[in-house]
């Protein structure tokens, strides 16, 4: 069946779970899957129950769509603008990688579904290497551009025309006006943050001591194995995208790198996550 096709099968069978209308899609990476706490939910489904979704194999990825308002401060306070009730949001609690063995077009599925849902913006997060001398772990890096390192691209292939153009344009990717807001958000908050350049390489093996020093002379500041992917297919679909990376280990200078297992990435991931459920809540409440 055709991808368009597809999309819609999806979309409709998620309408028919719930006709929650969210304004913002959020795609929580590895070890961040807390913010659903946040919410108060509408519904969850999922992922097996989907047309056509793959199914999450990573650790601490729950493989599950969640609706429902992220609680705000009350409106008018501080220029917020969500209502009482809170910013509507559906939720990725988990994501699909590459080196899952998951194909491109399946790993970038559900973000066209989110398109097809009618979101306005969508937010990615993950968890990252950092690879400026300057980050610690648990900074966080709202990503300003990105260098794709990834051996395929989901918008290789015939182009449908009803999905995006045959060549989007790169140049305004990253959201400058949501950019903006994170970072003085951060600034208030006491959080820190640096706008900086992500990276992907396609694992699942973490980086060489020489491919983090390539990366960083490439002007590379953070590096994953995911995103990239989700925020190609955002951008063909013309949505404003905000990617807030969650530094886990020190990869740059060499003296720095340490083992790094997943239990690592996930227990700094979650001490530092607070921080990050913090931002992207005073981020909905301006919006």
């Amino acid at each position: 069946m055709p991808l368009y096709e597809q999309i819609q099968e999806a979309t409709s069978f998620i309408r028919s779970r719930t006709d929650f209308q969210p304004r913002t899609g959020i795609v929580l990476g590895t070890g961040l899957g807390n913010l659903t706490d946040d919410l108060t939910i509408e519904a969850d489904i999922n992922y097996r129950d989907i047309p056509y979704f793959a199914q999450s194999t990573v650790e601490s990825h729950k493989g599950k769509l969640v609706f429902g308002s992220l609680a705000s401060l009350p409106v008018g306070s501080q220029g917020r603008t969500t209502t009482a009730g809170g910013h509507p949001v559906v939720v990725m609690a988990g994501r699909f990688h590459w080196y899952e063995g998951w194909t491109m077009e399946q790993v970038t599925f559900p973000i066209r579904v989110l398109k097809a849902l009618d979101i306005e913006r969508i937010i990615i997060t993950n968890v990252s290497g950092g690879v400026n001398p300057h980050l610690c772990a648990g900074d966080l890096v709202v990503v300003s551009d990105h260098i794709n390192l990834l051996p395929e691209n989901p918008l290789r292939g015939i182009n449908d025309e009803r999905l995006g153009p045959r060549f989007p344009d790169m140049l305004h990717t990253y959201d400058e006006g949501l950019r903006r807001l994170a970072m003085d958000i951060a600034k208030a908050q006491g959080i820190r943050a640096i706008e900086g350049v992500y990276s992907a390489l396609p694992g699942p093996n973490l980086e060489t001591p020489a491919e983090y020093d390539m990366l960083r002379r490439l002007g590379s500041d953070c590096t994953g194995m995911s995103s990239i992917p989700e925020v190609l297919v955002a951008r063909h679909s013309d949505l404003p995208v905000l990617m807030i990376s969650l530094v886990s280990n020190v990869s740059y200078p060499r003296s720095a790198i340490r083992v790094t297992t997943l239990e690592d990435v996930i227990s700094t991931a979650q001490t530092a996550e607070p921080k990050m459920r913090l931002l992207i809540r005073e981020l909905l409440a301006y919006l």
